[in-house]
């Protein structure tokens, strides 16, 4: 891991998840509901907070509660800190029991892309998508490129795009990348939206015919009865 990532914006956390797997991990399980910046910044605070020493067998080893104090420590670590704590010691033991300690290994001893693929989503926080995103991560800047990397991360490995995590390389990338976020998820609202007023358009309508059939009824009765013999 020799490449410098530039997604913190905060020079000692970008180097950290540069160089060390676990911290490039944990940052990644944090992804979710806080901004880019704070999940890469947040494995430097981490670090801090257990006296400098960021080790995978060490987390694991921890109270489940102590670890979880100190995500939620003032400023916590995620907007949800200990249901984060949780996840991140969980990786941590996936780390020790499969990977021998290393969290490099989720990716050097991958046979290929589509077993890459397989292991991450197999880490807790990592979803589809999530994992997509971390394969692009790693053969766009950090050289792992095992075959069928970029089928494996789908859309998300395609060159020149600024679509996610994988793609931001500085401040005007990243700005790049929240753009496109912003404007899918308001692409999603509309679409709910119109989705939404459809159906209440649709109850609307299966009412006014709930209403009418019973005057057509009456009517048709009406006129039956009126009828000559």
């Amino acid at each position: 891991m020799a490449a410098k990532l530039c997604i913190a914006q905060h020079a000692p956390a970008d180097a950290l998840v540069s160089k060390d797997p676990l911290a490039l991990l944990i940052a990644m399980v944090l992804d979710q509901q806080i901004t880019l910046e704070k999940a890469f910044r947040s494995p430097l605070d981490l670090k801090e907070r257990l006296g400098g020493r960021l080790d995978a067998a060490g987390i694991v080893a921890m109270d489940p509660e102590e670890l979880a104090d100190i995500f939620a420590t003032p400023p916590a670590l995620h907007r949800f800190p200990r249901a984060n704590a949780k996840r991140v010691q969980e990786l941590c033991r996936i780390v020790v029991d499969e990977y021998k300690g290393k969290a490099a290994r989720v990716w050097s001893t991958a046979g290929d892309g589509a077993e890459l693929l397989r292991r991450v989503k197999a880490l807790p926080g990592f979803g589809e998508q999530k994992a997509r995103i971390f394969v692009a991560l790693l053969g766009k800047q950090l050289g792992v490129q095992p075959d069928g990397w970029q089928q494996a991360a789908g859309a998300f490995g395609e060159p020149g795009s600024f679509v996610s995590v994988a793609d931001i390389e500085g401040p005007e990338s990243l700005a790049r990348v929240r753009r496109f976020k912003q404007e899918r998820k308001a692409a999603a609202r509309a679409a709910a939206e119109m989705a939404a007023e459809a159906a209440a358009d649709a109850r609307t309508s299966a009412a006014d015919a709930g209403a009418v059939a019973p005057r057509a009824r009456e009517a048709t009765a009406r006129a039956a009865a009126a009828a000559p013999n």
